[in-house]
């Protein structure tokens, strides 16, 4: 299993992109100013996209884990390798959903609730966005400090 940083044709892996932003000119707004890495174990099997935010402040922007790897631990160990790769990394924030499959799965990998957008995917999005069956609205921030 490795983890690479993907340099060109980041929209290569758009599928794999959309199953965790599924708008795809959100995603158009982080993608090419944001590092992609893919971890690969016998194909693809999950990607992030991270930015920079701020001196020592990154962003998880999307991460998302092909459907039948899903809680195999694929998630957590591109978070964990992320941490590795950004020495300088003091804040990594988080956006999702206000689903409690997310939340739990973010603070299994050492975040915790930091704030929240009121309506943002009701705003941004131009259609319903739906995860375990709850409909999106707010946007929930969490993060996780070194």
């Amino acid at each position: 299993m490795n983890v690479r940083k993907v340099q060109n044709n980041k929209k290569a892996y758009i599928d794999l992109l959309l199953l965790a932003d599924e708008q795809e000119d959100m995603i158009d707004k982080y993608l090419e100013r944001g590092d992609m890495f893919v971890l690969d174990d016998h194909g693809v099997k999950a990607e992030c996209v991270v930015t920079k935010e701020a001196e020592g402040i990154y962003e998880l922007k999307n991460i998302a884990v092909m459907p039948e790897c899903q809680r195999k631990g694929y998630g957590k160990k591109l978070i964990d390798f992320l941490f590795f790769h950004y020495s300088d990394c003091k804040t990594m924030l988080v956006g999702t959903g206000d689903v409690p499959s997310a939340l739990c799965f973010y603070q299994k990998c050492g975040f915790a609730e930091s704030y929240r957008i009121q309506n943002f995917f009701t705003d941004n999005y131009d259609h319903p966005m739906f995860e375990d069956g709850t409909q999106l609205v707010d946007m929930v921030y969490l993060k996780r400090e070194r």
